[in-house]
This record gives C-alpha cells, sequence and structure tokens, in this order.
C-alpha cells in the first residue's frame, strides 16, 4: 500500500461536473414509470447494463454494472489507486470529501471476477435506486482496483451484486435485504428486461420488489425452483434445442449471470476442434459447446480466435427448454462479432469456457437474457423466465 501522502487527491468538485470520456460507451435506456424500478443503460455493444445509483450527501450520479452473479456492492474510493499506482482513471469517486454522510467502518474487503479484483474498506453512506433510499446502507469504496476496472473506456464506477445473500464476501445485508428489512419492498425480488443496442428501443430496466408487468408475456411465464445452494440462480435445463431438434447432452443446468455478455459452455481441455467428426474425438463424447456448434448449420472451430464461428447472416435458432417452455436466441444474437456484419463468418455468442460450478453447468449471459424476461425471488427461492412482451 502506498503511503497516504503519496495518493492522488480528489476534486469531488471537478469529478462532479467534468464529462467522461468513457461517457460515448453507454447507449442511455429511456426513463422508466414502473414502480422501484430504474433504466438499464447498454455498455457498447450489448457487453453489459447499468444502473444509475445516487450515492452520499449531497448525492451524486454513479454507474454500477447489474450483476446477478455476484451479491456485493462497491463503488470507486476517492483515494482509490490502480495497479500501476497511478488513479483509478475517469470515474466516479465516494469518500469524505464528496459526502458528509460518509462513514468508513475500518473493515477491510476484498473480491475477484474473471475480469479483475478489487480492495478496500466498507463504509456506511446513503444509496438510491429508483425510488428507493436507504440513508445508511453498507457496501465496499475501493482502495486498489486492477486494470480492467481503471481503464477510462470502462464505464462502470462499480458493481452491484444481485445474487443471493449467501454468496456475499462482504458479509454484510445486500442491498436487497436492506431494502426488505426497511420495509420498502414487499418481497426479495429483482426482476431484469435486458435491452438490445441495435434494436433502438433502449427499454431495458431493473425493478426491485416486483415484475413490471408490461415487459412480459404473462402466459409465457415459468417459475422453477433455484437449484443452487451457493447463493447463484441456477435453473434446472430440460433440453437444448437447435431449430427444434434436441442436442443430446445430459443433465446440466443453467447459471444466469446478467454480469456476463455471452454464454459459456464447457469445453474440452487442450484439444483443437479442428478434427472432431461425429460427436467423438478419441472415443470421447464432445463437450457442450463443441456439440451445440456441431449441430448448427455452418459452424466452424477457428484456431486463429480459439473460438467457434457461425455464418453472420444465420437464422438458425438456439433455444433452451426450462420449466417445459422454449426459450430460443434470437439469430442475430447469436452472431456476435464482427457487430452489425451480414456477410462471411461471425464468432459465436456461445463460448467454451470453464464453470467454477462444473462441467455440466452453463453460466448464461446477456447473449440468452435478451431474448427474456428474467426474475429471481429471494424470498421463495425461485426463478421466473416470459418471453418478453411484443
Amino acid at each position: 500500500m502506498p503511503q497516504e501522502d503519496e495518493t492522488p487527491d480528489f476534486n469531488p468538485e471537478t469529478a462532479a461536473d467534468a464529462g467522461r470520456a468513457s461517457d460515448i460507451e453507454v447507449t442511455k435506456a429511456h426513463k422508466t414509470s414502473y414502480s422501484h424500478s430504474a433504466p438499464l443503460d447498454i455498455e457498447a455493444n450489448d457487453i453489459g447494463y447499468l444502473a444509475t445509483f445516487l450515492l452520499g450527501t449531497p448525492s451524486r450520479e454513479f454507474r454500477l454494472l447489474v450483476d446477478s452473479g455476484s451479491a456485493d456492492m462497491w463503488v470507486g474510493g476517492e483515494r482509490c489507486q490502480g495497479d500501476d499506482g497511478d488513479s483509478c482513471g475517469d470515474h466516479r469517486f465516494l469518500g469524505p470529501k464528496s459526502s458528509s454522510s460518509f462513514r468508513d467502518t475500518g473493515r477491510p474487503w476484498y473480491t475477484g471476477y474473471g475480469t479483475g479484483t478489487v480492495s478496500g474498506n466498507l463504509v456506511n453512506d446513503a444509496v438510491k435506486l429508483a425510488d428507493l433510499r436507504l440513508q445508511n446502507h453498507t457496501f465496499g469504496v475501493t482502495q486498489n482496483e486492477s486494470a480492467q476496472f481503471t481503464a477510462d473506456d470502462i464505464p462502470l464506477d462499480g458493481v452491484i451484486g444481485c445474487a443471493k445473500q449467501s454468496l456475499s464476501i462482504q458479509q454484510t445485508p445486500t442491498l436487497l435485504n436492506a431494502l426488505k428489512t426497511a420495509d420498502l419492498i414487499a418481497e426479495r425480488t429483482f426482476s431484469y428486461k435486458i435491452s438490445r443496442e441495435s434494436d433502438g428501443k433502449n427499454d431495458g430496466e431493473i425493478t426491485v420488489g416486483g415484475m413490471d408487468p408490461s415487459k412480459y408475456d404473462a402466459s409465457s411465464l415459468i417459475r422453477v425452483k433455484n437449484v443452487n445452494d451457493a447463493g447463484f440462480w441456477e435453473a434446472k435445463l430440460d433440453a437444448m434445442k437447435v431449430n427444434n431438434q434436441v442436442v443430446d447432452l445430459g443433465d446440466r443446468s443453467c447459471i444466469f449471470d446478467t454480469g456476463t455478455t455471452l454464454f459459456i459452455a464447457p469445453k474440452p481441455v487442450g484439444v483443437s476442434c479442428q478434427n472432431l467428426k461425429g460427436g467423438i474425438y478419441n472415443g470421447s463424447k464432445l463437450q457442450d459447446v463443441d456439440a451445440i456448434h456441431k449441430s448448427i448449420p455452418g459452424a466452424k472451430f477457428e484456431d486463429s480466435v480459439n473460438a467457434w464461428t457461425v455464418p453472420c447472416n444465420t437464422t438458425i435458432l438456439v433455444a433452451l427448454i426450462i420449466g417445459k417452455r422454449s426459450f430460443p436466441i434470437r439469430p442475430d444474437d447469436l452472431a456476435f462479432l464482427p457487430f452489425d456484419n451480414t456477410t462471411g463468418a461471425c464468432t459465436s455468442a456461445i463460448a467454451g469456457g470453464d464453470v467454477n460450478e462444473g462441467p455440466t453447468h452453463w453460466l448464461i449471459g446477456d447473449t440468452w437474457l435478451k431474448n427474456v424476461y428474467l426474475s429471481t425471488n429471494e424470498d421463495t427461492n425461485e426463478i421466473s423466465v416470459a418471453r418478453l412482451a411484443n
């Protein structure tokens, strides 16, 4: 840790008034009208989704990545430093200089993500999301952030974790639990409408304590039990279909993670997929990511990018069957990169990777979540999924 006088000073007036370079990376969502709901802005081309919080006294806007795959809330601190010893970039920061209600508890805190690490202290301060306000909520303020969070072109100022309390590393009441304890919400529920930048609708929304009926088709709504004991939101997968044909994969389950861009399925370790034939490699059944793509016409594994590609103009429907109902991925969501390309080969949005819970667990990110309305209920330990309203 650097000495106190080695850390750059923070000027709250400059931070509050200056435009940020990262503003150009965000598509603002339209205002919401439903109770306890806030707009979800789009980071770049559907990479992530940001909710605006009001923090401190006087209150200032902070953009937090909405992450149903973690349980803790944090923002950057006024004296935050990056891995290189420099400041934590062109972001908003919270501390005693900018907030008269800021109180540092002195309790250290650290967490790691797949994309980087952050550490600092737990603090108490005022927090507001939509029409919900907590005067003295406990959350993390960073003193150190890895480069993945400090870059000027990263538009988020922190993270709001929306997984269950049991997943919290901070071991303090989550935002959802604190709101329920304060009798500000009827049930411990987060609901999400994830928007698509290319549609131009900009109608993304997070709703706390309920579900917005204008966002989903009620006739398609299913409720299933959460099958994860660690604190993630995970549902049993009944089947996967490609153009209505079942892909035989065995028992699988899906962790729903708004903080992940892609659909992550297990892949063989140390295996090139060039010579995969008929679902078999060296006498072994294909791992999921390969079996899925072998069912997609025109899909190829490209060693140059170490990923599967699909035709950019594919019309194939890949669907997850959950609660005995089919929820397909729109074909243009399957063709992930290059963005808005209609010819040639595009990198597939179904990627191979390791999921910490094990090889029968998938990590389902925004690729699929853009196509459904998702709600997680900590009171009943249930997950609700519905098709989007027309």
